[in-house]
């Protein structure tokens, strides 16, 4: 819809108060962001020039929820079911996402993982509506104009994709904008950034996935990757018309491929206000869950020897993130990278290999840890033995890896210990909940990546808390906004860990939760933005808040005064005619 015909009435927080419209009549109801459906009011239809467009009838909003609740759950399939609210969204922002909000705990399985997955790998053949902007080679010399024509929404979050590593699918080509669209819905969720402000955008470099190429449906580039310096020029085009025209958003990087995802993250640390959420989001509700686990046995983070299994991008984002809370914690660098191990399909990973940059990081010197010199100690076994290993994360997408053995080796270096299967969807699990907690005899701390239902055992329920990037890059995102960062720390990764799990409460840690319900997630995400926002003002990177005109002046009270008030509720908003 042209930008002329609406626009945004903020208060001094930043939030909007008013939508100014300037078109009238049928037109109206083709603005999702301004369109009330069938409950404009009588005096609104008279001024906008709706009369006689709509049934006489008014219905609130909540009527309307209730409306769309019997209609989702006529829905017999999920992706029916994700079609529905999407097209919703197309046509009313406001009455999709107070949907959301009334049933968060089960829509946003809907919306975002696990239904997107499957909306991603048919995203050509059921394309309804242009969402989000899509850059490849034809078009990408014009990313700064065609940014600018979104100046009027104040853009201050986008989540970015160049769609090659989506959810364990891979390569899914111009597909992966989806998980943009998702990801945005739940930093409305969240955080209350409303979503005139968000912006899904998808870096189509062409695919490799040869059934796309081929696929007479498909909406994409039609050309294999690009890759090398051709790659990453494009990148660098879009990365300065996006800094030019938004200077103060947020740019969330989204679902690349190993390599490439830690090169666009570090090489834009300083030119964009920008973050990873596969390494950074994943590495924080991580290290959120072994915050909580550390709450329950009583013992240090520092004392613990960290086994990540999987040393991809969440892998090493893991590793990343436990390495800068030890640090915080008082150790060195070095002393916490040697309580680090990572393990990749040849074993631990060490330095004397021919191996990605990314992993270098973690890699160990068998001169430092002769056991290593052993082939058969690099195994996963071994080295859970050999180390001494307490806290033991898969991020390795390979189903069952954590046998018996591996999980009783684990339980004779701690009385109580922490077990993460991590990798989605649940036939990837690394072990089920159910058999942790008979191997341990119900003493194993678990978090998992997938969804689990309450495991009994002993006659004890434990409840399984899912490690979902949800608690953590929605607050993140308010938090950068709030505090005016100029940069994105890996404190602030540290800092939203703690927040979300200080979340738990103690009725939930004697069940076993590692991380807080799903239900929790709007407080959640606003202690994570106060944590955040404070770690930017203590670490010297905070500016007074660009969207808003109240200065919080570094003070925690004032903070979160901004940060509370600068968030939308899903609500109809006042409109004016111009």
């Amino acid at each position: 819809m042209s930008e002329n015909q609406y626009g945004f009435k903020y208060d001094e927080y930043g939030n909007t108060r008013e939508i100014l419209v300037y078109a009238s009549g049928t037109t109206i109801h083709n603005i999702s962001f301004v369109n009330k459906g069938t409950a404009f009011s009588q005096s609104e239809r008279k001024r906008l020039g709706l009369e006689a467009t709509l049934p006489p009838a008014v219905r609130s909003l909540e009527h309307q929820v209730e409306n769309s609740k019997i209609k989702v759950d006529s829905k017999e399939l999920p992706i029916e079911k994700f079609i529905y609210v999407r097209s919703l969204f197309d046509r009313n922002v406001a009455l999709a996402h107070a949907l959301i909000k009334s049933d968060i705990e089960n829509l946003m399985g809907i919306i975002y993982t696990p239904t997107v997955g499957l909306a991603v790998q048919q995203y050509s053949s059921m394309f309804r509506q242009a969402n989000g902007l899509h850059f490849y080679p034809g078009n990408i010399d014009q990313a700064e104009d065609v940014l600018r024509r979104y100046i009027h929404r104040d853009i201050r979050v986008a989540v970015v994709t160049d769609n090659q590593g989506i959810l364990g699918i891979g390569d899914q080509g111009a597909g992966g904008i989806a998980i943009c669209l998702g990801k945005l819905m739940l930093y409305t969720q969240g955080a209350g950034i409303a979503p005139w402000h968000c912006l899904p955008i998808s870096l189509d470099v062409g695919t490799n996935n040869e059934a796309l190429l081929l696929d007479n449906d498909y909406l994409g580039w039609r050309h294999h990757r690009l890759t090398g310096d051709e790659y990453m020029e494009f990148i660098r085009r879009f990365a300065c018309a996006f800094r030019n025209v938004f200077p103060n958003a947020l740019c969330q990087w989204e679902d690349f491929s190993k390599q490439n995802a830690f090169a666009i993250r570090d090489s834009y640390l300083h030119d964009l206000i920008s973050f990873n959420d596969d390494i950074q989001g994943t590495g924080a509700i991580t290290l959120a869950g072994i915050l909580t686990a550390m709450r329950i046995k009583l013992e240090k983070l520092e004392d613990q020897v960290f086994l990540v299994h999987g040393a991809g991008a969440g892998g090493v984002g893991v590793a990343e993130q436990i390495g800068v809370a030890l640090v915080e914690a008082g150790l060195s660098e070095k002393e916490a990278k040697d309580r680090i191990f990572t393990l990749d399909s040849r074993g631990v990973v060490t330095s004397d290999r021919d191996i990605e940059e990314y992993k270098l990081k973690f890699a160990k010197d068998k001169e430092q840890f002769p056991w290593l010199k052993e082939q058969e100690n690099l195994s996963l076994l071994n080295a859970v033995k050999k180390a001494g290993v307490t806290v033991l994360i898969g991020t390795s997408g390979q189903g069952g890896c954590f046998t018996q053995e591996v999980v009783e080796a684990v339980a004779v270096n701690t009385e109580r210990p922490v077990i993460m299967p991590l990798s989605n969807p649940t036939s990837m699990t690394e072990a089920l909940p159910e058999d942790i907690y008979s191997w341990t005899d119900g003493k194993a701390l678990v978090a998992t990546g997938s969804p689990f239902e309450p495991v009994t055992h002993n006659g004890k329920i434990h409840h399984i808390g899912q490690c979902n990037n949800v608690f953590v890059f929605p607050g993140v995102g308010l938090g950068v906004l709030g505090s005016g960062a100029r940069e994105v720390l890996p404190q602030f990764f540290t800092a939203a860990a703690h927040a979300v799990s200080s979340c738990v409460s103690k009725a939930e840690m004697e069940e076993g939760s590692l991380v807080p319900s799903v239900n929790t997630l709007k407080d959640v995400s606003g202690k994570v933005a106060l944590a955040v926002a404070m770690s930017a003002v203590q670490n010297g990177v905070s500016r007074p808040c660009v969207f808003s005109t109240f200065q919080h002046e570094g003070d925690e009270a004032r903070m979160n005064e901004l940060l509370r008030k600068m968030r939308w509720d899903p609500e109809y908003l006042p409109i004016v005619a111009m």
